[in-house]
């Protein structure tokens, strides 16, 4: 009885050194498998090509933006403020006739006026200043203009071109559908050029789909009726700038 009990011991004891390792390899790959996943991580992040697209697009300016006013001198600062209230509502009544677009004021003001003689300021009056803005086809902007001088303003302090909202919007969209399709192709002639294939876009970014602001085209003070008459005004285009950045695997 006690030798068959010590013929079978060492049977156990071979199982337990046996599985001693088994047990230390599945530990050790249990601790390495993050160790590699990272690696392999950092070596794809490492794997990237970052290209930049640009798309632009012209659309035509078929809106022109006016600023205007009315100027008045006198004695008093009642006197040409009252005088300047009184045209320049002349002129908005016009314009408010005339259907204009985002019509509003732009500035009231008030100062005095000064003469310098013999190195002596004197105090000789006032100046009294409206201004309003507003919008309208390009094609009637310069009989509005020349109607406005007729009611009373005496002051064209900028003339500038724009692209109704609507086409600005859709030409916003062309161009970051282009500026994303140059990326791409810059992408693909890269990659194919050094044998590589792209797997995945990783990160995408939109640098905007912006417009320049108009450019004030001409600008007149102290208008004479006359050298105002039959004003022309000729529209131009407008650039819409879109710029998109992409993260690409390969």
């Amino acid at each position: 009885m006690y030798q068959a009990q010590m013929s079978h011991r060492p049977s156990l004891s071979w199982q337990r050194w046996t599985a001693l390792p088994i047990a230390l390899g599945i530990l050790s790959l249990t601790f390495a498998n993050p160790v590699l996943a990272q690696e392999r991580a950092a070596e794809r992040m490492l794997r990237t090509l970052t290209v930049t697209g640009r798309g632009i697009e012209t659309i035509p300016t078929t809106l022109t933006q006016v600023e205007l006013g009315v100027e008045v001198q006198g004695k008093t600062a009642e006197a040409v403020q009252q005088e300047a209230a009184k045209r320049s509502s002349a002129v908005v009544a016009l314009l408010k006739a005339r259907n204009v677009e985002k019509l509003q004021t732009t500035g009231i003001t008030l100062n005095p006026n000064y003469s310098y003689e013999n190195n002596t300021q004197r105090l000789v009056g006032y100046i009294a200043t409206n201004t309003v803005s507003f919008r309208v086809d390009t094609q009637r902007a310069g009989t509005i203009i020349d109607d406005a001088v007729k009611a009373g303003a005496t002051r064209v302090n900028g003339v500038s071109f724009v692209a109704p909202d609507p086409a600005i919007a859709a030409a916003q969209k062309q161009a970051l559908r282009e500026a994303t399709q140059d990326a791409q192709q810059q992408a693909n002639a890269v990659l194919e050029a050094l044998n590589f294939t792209a797997q995945e876009i990783v990160s995408i970014q939109v640098n905007g789909a912006s417009t320049p602001p108009p450019r004030p085209v001409m600008a007149f003070s102290k208008l004479q009726r006359a050298e105002m008459a039959d004003t022309p005004v000729v529209g131009g285009e407008q650039e819409i700038d879109a710029s998109v950045t992409l993260e690409i695997r390969y």
